[in-house]
């Protein structure tokens, strides 16, 4: 299945909050999660990835990260991108 371009579509969601430790991946609090949204390939889910930790770069405990959606969705596909 393609997208509105022809290109498939490789879904990520990109989401951040405050962690309990700088070491680990366990946020301060569930509720407070910024959920910045849900791209349809990589390059623009890491420019939102990449302008959400830049805007917080003041806070050491505040950490985005990208989930490959389309690998959860379709594990078989063995994309890798």
């Amino acid at each position: 299945m393609s997208g509105a371009h022809g290109k498939k579509q490789l879904l990520h969601l990109v989401f951040g909050g405050e962690l309990t430790k700088l070491t680990g991946t366990e946020f301060r609090n569930l509720e407070e999660l910024d959920i910045v949204g849900i791209f349809p390939d990589y390059k623009s889910a890491e420019a939102a990835w990449k302008a959400k930790a830049q805007a917080t770069v003041d806070n050491a405990h505040m950490r985005y990260f990208i989930v490959h959606l389309h690998r959860l969705l379709d594990p078989e596909s063995g994309s890798k991108i």
